[in-house]
């Protein structure tokens, strides 16, 4: 699907979708716990859909009641202790696996889903197949399936697709905090259902530091005990996950961005369903937007948004900390980079940024969406300040995060055709 979006500032009263990187976490922690779970959820997407299919694979029973914005979530059998059926499996080499009679777990193109439930499938002792479409097949897992392995799975791929069969030992983990947060995610949600405690050492500086918060907050929710410690976490094992009952996902930072990056582009719109009182890192937009120089390595996924602004703001914004986006749902360096260049706006790409050049007239033509959700809600809102109309290629990817851009866009005053794809 194509859009065509008029130019014309943006005004009114909008409120964000739930936070699909909460969501994610809730849902998890919900699936390990010892008894029913209400996630309250105001709104679903691709990526969430992604964990809700892979946690029904692995034994979850989860109702939705769209309507109300409910999901009732019935554990996975065995959750709260290991299923230990293939703890034999431990320390053997893939290629001594049977990998017949695998669950199936398609992630979509959902980097969370995979990372986080690859140490959960293999804790609980599934033989289970990852898959996964877009860019996910292409972006990096080894430092997880190294550590995995080390500690007694068996996985015969370190991208999509690839087969895992449990269990895991506790232990040391070491891993790199400057690939993926998501690494450390997976591995909190995974070590206190193992028998013995485990202690996670950071080799390099955390990146993204905000979402592991989020999840830290997610387990205590659930009473699952984490010790701070130098460069890690101390993991004591033999724990079990004690459903609150009712969990409410809070509203989404990373949408909010879009909408307030127009705002500082020149529109008018109130941003709402968000709290200030949230372990999300992307409620740094607000500090962000105008600053001349940004460091972007706790908060990458602000970059397409920050970015846009910036080509408006009349003066030079130079991002960095930002060389990881080259691993998304796009070349995302790249990707903001033809954006701005083809509206007219002045940018150059760093090895881990970029330089942009802001104030320059941005005319109307073609930007090509990239199928990256975030690439079009940027390329969007910098539309409005366009001379002419612009044309957004794969404006479907949206859906992946926030499937009622478009609708909140129109209702906020904004001018939208839509055009099927090769128009």
């Amino acid at each position: 699907m194509n859009i065509v979006i008029h130019p014309g500032r943006l005004s009114g009263a909008v409120r964000v979708p739930a936070s699909k990187s909460a969501a994610h976490r809730a849902l998890i922690a919900a699936a390990l716990s010892d008894g029913l779970t209400t996630v309250h959820i105001d709104a679903l997407n691709d990526d969430i859909e992604a964990t809700l299919d892979c946690l029904t694979a692995l034994g979850a029973l989860i109702d939705c009641d769209e309507r109300r914005g409910l999901l009732i979530v019935r554990p996975i059998d065995g959750a709260p202790g290991l299923n230990r059926h293939l703890e034999g499996l431990a320390g053997k080499a893939s290629s001594h696996v049977d990998y017949e009679d695998t669950l199936d777990l398609d992630c979509g193109e959902s980097g969370s889903t995979l990372r986080f439930l690859l140490p959960v499938a293999c804790a609980l002792g599934a033989r289970a197949r990852f898959t996964g479409r877009g860019r996910l097949p292409e972006r990096p897992n080894r430092a997880l399936t190294e550590a995995l392995r080390a500690h007694g799975a068996a996985i015969d791929a370190d991208t999509l697709p690839m087969n895992v069969a449990g269990g895991l030992a506790g232990g040391l983990w070491t891993l790199p905090g400057n690939v993926s947060s998501q690494y450390v995610t997976g591995l909190l949600f995974a070590l206190p259902l193992l028998r013995e405690d485990s202690m996670i050492r950071l080799t390099t500086p955390l990146q993204s530091a905000g979402y592991v918060d989020m999840t830290l907050g997610t387990l205590q929710d659930f009473g699952i005990e984490v010790i701070p410690a130098e460069n890690g976490w101390r993991v004591p094992g033999n724990q079990a996950y004690r459903s609150p009952e009712d969990v409410f996902v809070e509203g989404d930072w990373s949408a909010a961005a879009f909408w307030l990056a127009a705002n500082a582009m020149g529109s008018d719109i109130d941003v709402t369903g968000v709290s200030r009182r949230t372990a999300q890192g992307d409620k740094a937009i607000e500090a962000l937007l105008g600053r001349p120089e940004i460091d972007a390595s706790n908060v990458p996924d602000l970059v397409p948004a920050l970015a846009a602004a910036a080509a408006v703001l009349p003066q030079q914004t130079v991002i960095t900390g930002a060389a990881r986006l080259r691993l998304k749902e796009s070349d995302r360096l790249r990707a903001v980079a033809d954006m701005l260049t083809a509206l007219g706006g002045a940018v150059e790409i760093t090895p881990d940024g970029l330089v942009i050049d802001g104030g320059k007239p941005l005319r109307g033509g073609t930007v090509d969406g990239f199928g990256d959700h975030r690439i079009v809600m940027a390329a969007s809102i910098l539309a409005t300040r366009a001379d002419a109309p612009v044309t957004i290629t794969e404006a479907q990817a949206v859906s992946k995060s926030y499937p009622d851009f478009f609708k909140h866009f129109q209702a906020l005053g904004g001018s939208v055709d839509v055009q099927p794809a090769g128009r």
